[in-house]
């Protein structure tokens, strides 16, 4: 059994980042084991999640992992967990451009058979705020909204009216929260600023957050909610791998400048034999004794541009590495980690290309295709991810491709390195992580 709660919101803004991530602290300070998830690719929330429960952060997505993955993954990521705690993406029924609400946090929940609290900024309406609600609960079946915590209220008489008019709809008030001043998350140019590049100061705003949340939240009804949510006769995922050897070492990229790397990810290699060790290219200067592969995933490498391109010794051991034919995956963040230069100044230089910030920036899911054979995937083989980014890398004449879509031809890929701005979510596409740990092997 499972017990589960989907906190979402109308729409982003409504602060259910902050109240989930609160919700979660304050039910774990009640004594409570809590497993947090987030819908959708989005590894910067997850982040404040992990923090808030002790635990592996962990996404749920039917785009990038499958529909029939989700309720498998989520009994993985909740095992030992008294409440899981799903915190939605966008407003509730916004999914994948072009579908009926495809990957939208209400399609998570139809699939998790789990009950919605809706969380709503009422700080400029009142009794509108109940048409609204009731609006919400009556727009999809199969959807059940099981609660509302109202946010950023101004006064006990604002409180008074939306509450007396929710009474009309049926569904409860679970929660009641005043604006405040000490709750805040600074953001900037691809949303909040990740949990690990400000450890001591999320760290110092969980206890206020939990607070605030325990304050007003009827914690009590929240776990109620989450207990009304039926059995999940899918069995649990389990990662996948069948090597038997000495087991390997992959130095993965960490520290403030990469924050980001799916669970499942590090699960899957360490079922392949390979264990992941951190290496923060900030401030250490060689790699760990006896690497065999590099793995560098997503974070912000464009804030610590100066700090990374400082750190010649390690730039120049990774180059050295790579040339060798060490296999190397790079997303996003490393592909430009290991470009020739990032806003000018010099990087690991791998690739022959160069990356710089742009005003505009990409989003969204991607099909993607491989047109030749490379390190992770073979010609012809899709795979489903996600773009997020907000810089640009022009690369030489006539290189190698990692994926192709939309007519596109995109990142770098040979039979040792694969660079790309795709995410893929190695749950939904094992045999990535075969074909990685398959060559981290033979690297030996």
């Amino acid at each position: 059994m499972v017990n589960r709660v989907v906190i979402a919101a109308p729409a982003s803004g409504h602060g259910k980042t902050t109240i989930a991530t609160g919700l979660m602290a304050a039910l774990r300070a009640r004594g409570l084991a809590v497993s947090g998830h987030k819908v959708g690719p989005d590894f910067i929330d997850p982040g404040y999640h992990s923090l808030a429960t002790g635990r592996p952060p962990r996404n749920l997505d039917p785009f990038l992992q499958g529909e029939d993955l989700l309720a498998p993954l989520l009994r993985h990521g909740s095992a030992g967990a008294d409440i899981a705690v799903i915190e939605g993406v966008m407003g509730l029924f916004d999914g994948q451009l072009g579908t009926e609400g495809y990957a939208s946090t209400a399609h998570v929940a139809r699939l998790l058979g789990a009950p919605v609290v809706l969380v709503v900024d009422a700080s400029a309406a009142s009794r509108s705020v109940a048409a609204m609600v009731l609006g919400f609960a009556r727009y999809e079946p199969g959807v059940e909204i099981a609660g509302v915590i109202l946010n950023k209220l101004g006064s006990p008489r604002h409180e008074e009216e939306i509450r007396a008019a929710l009474v009309r709809t049926g569904i409860p008030v679970l929660g009641a929260l005043r604006r405040s001043d000490d709750i805040h998350a600074p953001s900037r140019h691809l949303g909040l600023v990740p949990a690990a590049e400000r450890d001591a100061e999320s760290r110092e705003l969980l206890p206020k957050l939990a607070a605030w949340v325990a304050d007003g939240v009827d914690l009590e009804a929240i776990v109620r909610v989450a207990r009304s949510a039926g059995p999940l006769s899918a069995p649990a995922w389990e990662p996948t791998g069948s090597y038997s050897g000495p087991r390997r070492v992959v130095a993965a990229a960490a520290g403030p400048a990469f924050t980001f790397r799916y669970t499942e990810t590090v699960e899957l290699l360490a079922a392949s034999g390979v264990d992941v060790v951190d290496l923060d290219p900030l401030h250490d200067k060689a790699l760990p004794e006896g690497c065999a592969g590099l793995y560098f995933g997503g974070g912000f490498p464009e804030v610590h541009v100066e700090d990374l391109s400082a750190n010649e010794p390690l730039r120049e051991e990774l180059a050295a590495a790579i040339r060798s034919g060490m296999p190397v995956v790079a997303e996003c963040a490393g592909l430009l980690y290991l470009c020739r230069e990032l806003d000018g100044l010099p990087m690991v230089g791998a690739l022959d290309a160069s990356a710089e910030m742009t005003k505009r920036g990409a989003l969204g899911y991607r099909t993607a295709s491989a047109a030749r054979d490379h390190l992770l995937a073979r010609a012809g083989e899709r795979v489903t991810g996600h773009e997020f980014h907000r810089t640009v890398v022009t690369p030489r004449a006539g290189a190698v491709a990692a994926w192709e879509w939309d007519g596109v031809a995109e990142g770098f890929a040979s039979y040792t390195l694969h660079a790309s701005y795709l995410h893929v979510h190695w749950a939904g596409h094992p045999v990535l992580a075969h074909r990685f740990a398959a060559a981290v092997h033979a690297r030996g």
